[in-house]
């Protein structure tokens, strides 16, 4: 059981109520890493029910893999886990769901030229992290736009999805928004921060 009494002196509020309601139920075994390796193991389940129109089970599996973003990287900071394994594969991770749902969601049902931008910068935060290790030795770690610019793709891809359900035209808008929202934090990320 993590112990988590006075986190609020040491951590964000949110990671603090993760802390709180989900991390007292995870076995000390389970680590950070397990659930970054979760995450990358639910991207082609996400790509064959988006493919197969199954949009229902879709969400469900795109939501918890999103959601487990929150869980590993509050884990790893709560519990003193951070790994250079983890600095690396925690957003390669979210590029690829991110990515992926993008390809095929995005573009079926807003526009591909959308679906293109969001894979293009996210490519291009994969090479700069990939290039700052490489040829700087340097790991570099998200940034608060980078988060920001997670949270916003994951929003918006979760109600394109419940848009493919449930077709009410103010889903698709909100979706769109937050998605066009999404690509201006990421560009932050890259250029004012040079960040992942």
């Amino acid at each position: 059981m993590i112990q988590v009494k006075n986190l609020t002196k040491k951590f964000g509020k949110l990671e603090v109520v993760i802390a709180k309601i989900f991390l007292k139920v995870f076995p000390p075994w389970i680590t950070p890493n397990h659930i970054t390796i979760f995450r990358f193991l639910t991207i082609p389940f996400i790509i064959l029910l988006l493919f197969s129109e199954k949009y229902l089970f879709g969400i469900i599996l795109f939501s918890i893999s999103a959601f487990s973003d929150m869980i590993d990287g509050a884990l790893a900071r709560v519990t003193n886990q951070i790994t250079e394994w983890g600095k690396m594969s925690d957003p390669l991770a979210d590029k690829m769901l991110i990515g992926s749902a993008a390809a095929i969601i995005v573009s079926k049902f807003i526009n591909v030229y959308l679906a293109a931008a969001i894979i293009f910068i996210e490519l291009l935060l994969i090479l700069n992290g990939y290039y700052k290790k490489k040829y700087q030795n340097i790991v570099v770690q998200a940034v608060r736009a980078g988060k920001i610019k997670m949270n916003l793709q994951s929003f918006g891809i979760g109600l394109l999805l419940l848009h493919a359900i449930y077709p009410f035209p103010l889903l698709l808008v909100i979706s769109t928004y937050f998605l066009y929202f999404s690509l201006v934090f990421a560009l932050v990320s890259l250029v004012v921060y040079r960040s992942i």
